[in-house]
C-alpha cells in the first residue's frame, strides 16, 4: 500500500496501478486508500468498468455513468467523455485527488483515453489525466473488451495495454 498512497500523499503526477489474480487484495486495498483520501484529503472517486465491480466498492459508480463515456468508444478515433466545462460535474473533477477504476481491464482503451482528454481540458492542463492521480485495478487474466464482429487483432487493439497512457504508470 505503500507503493500506491506514497505518490498520493506527496501530490505527485504519478499515476498507479494494481494488476493481479483473483483474491490477491486488490480491492481490499483500494477500499483502504479511498477511506485513507476521503479521511485527509478530500475527493476520491471510486469507479468500475462493470456494474458489478461498482458495488464492491464505497461510492462506487460504472466508469461510464461517472465520466460520461460515448458509447461508440470502438468507432471514434478521439473519443471525449460529455462533461461540460462548467457543470458540477466539472467542478468535482477539479477538486478530485484520486480516481480508481476497478476492473480496468475489461475497459476499451477508448475510455481511458476520453478521460485523459476531458480532465485535461477540465483542469486546463497539459499533463496527464489533469494531475489526477489515477489508480487502476484489474486483472488481464479476466475479459478483455468486447468488441462487436471484431477479431482477434480488434480486441488486442481495443485492450488498455494498447494504450500509449499506460507508460505513465508505474507499479
Amino acid at each position: 500500500m505503500v507503493g500506491v498512497y506514497t505518490p498520493i500523499d506527496r501530490r505527485s503526477r504519478y499515476k498507479a496501478r494494481s494488476f493481479g489474480g483473483h483474491g490477491t487484495g486488490k480491492t481490499f486495498v483500494t477500499k483502504l486508500i479511498l477511506a485513507e483520501i476521503r479521511r485527509t484529503q478530500g475527493i476520491a472517486l471510486a469507479v468500475a468498468s462493470s456494474g458489478i465491480a461498482a458495488t464492491l466498492l464505497p461510492g462506487g459508480r460504472t466508469a461510464h455513468s461517472t465520466f460520461n463515456l460515448p458509447l461508440d468508444l470502438a468507432k471514434t478515433d478521439t473519443p471525449i467523455c460529455n462533461i461540460s466545462n462548467s457543470s458540477d460535474q466539472a467542478e468535482v473533477f477539479r477538486r478530485c485527488k484520486l480516481i480508481v477504476w476497478d476492473e480496468c481491464t475489461m475497459a476499451h482503451r477508448g475510455a481511458l483515453e476520453a478521460l485523459h482528454r476531458s480532465l485535461r481540458d477540465i483542469k486546463d492542463s497539459t499533463i496527464p489525466m489533469g494531475g489526477i492521480i489515477l489508480l487502476l485495478s484489474g486483472d488481464f487474466r479476466q475479459p478483455l473488451p468486447v468488441i462487436p464482429k471484431g477479431n482477434r487483432a480488434d480486441t488486442v487493439r481495443a485492450c488498455l495495454k494498447s494504450s500509449a497512457l499506460l507508460r505513465h504508470c508505474y507499479n
